[in-house]
């Protein structure tokens, strides 16, 4: 039996798959492979090197205004604002060095778009961080990838949730994590709490809520390839909120603990005695 973890977009959302990864080790979920999109290729990448959830979690909790401003390497080039250097070379100081995939403990693979073809591209040899660099690379905000002849960006585009490519990699139990709440549920949620007028959102957001409007369709759709998927609630959280790691992460361990009963239950059943134990 090979456990397969998908780890979806959804920018600073996505800081809530660092919740689930603390659970499923709390828990001792194995974990065999992993499949990742944008942030959640990153998180993956850190992980399946080995670096503990702790540690990522205190990462992302330091990413406050002043951090991301420093991280914010100006390009101003014709594809995109951002170099994305200072991201980069913030995860090589993390994970050590500039792994290569077949290095890695756990298998990892991370989901890119061809931007030209607009076709699915999954990275799973060579340079880990040139892996991450691509997948992360939101249209418009990051420059163009550009890997093997390819130009490349953010994989949410075609594979937001990649339970798919871990099915090709050998997985015969996935578990999904999709971060992406539906796109009415926030406004719903306002109008509940009263609010008749929203603040008007910065180029970022914009840019963010306009390709997950896109993409929530396609996530909805992948995950129906999962055994089992774990939702954190991150409706009232903007993509942009970076600021609010820690709230995503709690979100992130609320959605895995309720979630636990039934993952137990379904790979109990699948390896047909209880391998994990409560």
């Amino acid at each position: 039996m090979k456990v397969g973890l998908a780890l979806g977009g959804g920018a600073a959302r996505g800081l809530a798959h660092i919740g689930v990864l603390e659970v499923l080790k709390q828990e001792r979920v194995p974990i065999n492979m992993i499949a990742g999109t944008s942030i959640g290729g990153m998180v993956g990448a850190l992980y399946a090197q080995g670096k503990d959830p702790s540690l990522i979690k205190e990462l992302a909790t330091k990413l406050n205004l002043v951090k991301l401003l420093s991280l914010a390497d100006l390009a101003l080039s014709k594809s995109g604002l951002l170099g994305g250097k200072s991201v980069v070379n913030l995860l090589k100081k993390t994970m050590g060095k500039d792994a290569q995939f077949n290095e890695l403990p756990i298998p990892l693979a991370l989901v890119a778009t061809d931007i030209i073809t607009g076709e699915e591209v999954v990275i799973d040899e060579g340079s880990v961080l040139e892996g991450v660099r691509a997948s992360i690379s939101i249209p418009g905000i990051f420059t163009l990838a550009k890997r093997q002849g390819r130009y490349l960006v953010d994989g949410g585009l075609v594979n937001p949730v990649p339970t798919s490519v871990l099915k090709k990699m050998g997985a015969n139990f996935i578990i999904a994590v999709n971060v992406m709440p539906d796109v009415g549920i926030r406004v719903r949620q306002l109008k509940k709490e009263g609010k008749k007028e929203w603040k008007e959102p910065n180029i970022f957001n914009v840019i963010l809520q306009s390709l997950y409007i896109g993409t929530y369709v396609i996530a909805k759709a992948s995950i129906k390839g999962a055994d089992i998927t774990i939702s954190p609630d991150t409706a009232k959280i903007n993509p942009g909120d970076f600021h609010r790691a820690l709230e995503c992460i709690e979100q992130g361990e609320i959605a895995a603990r309720e979630t636990m009963p039934e993952l137990k239950r379904k790979l109990s059943q699948a390896w047909g005695y209880d391998i994990v134990k409560s």
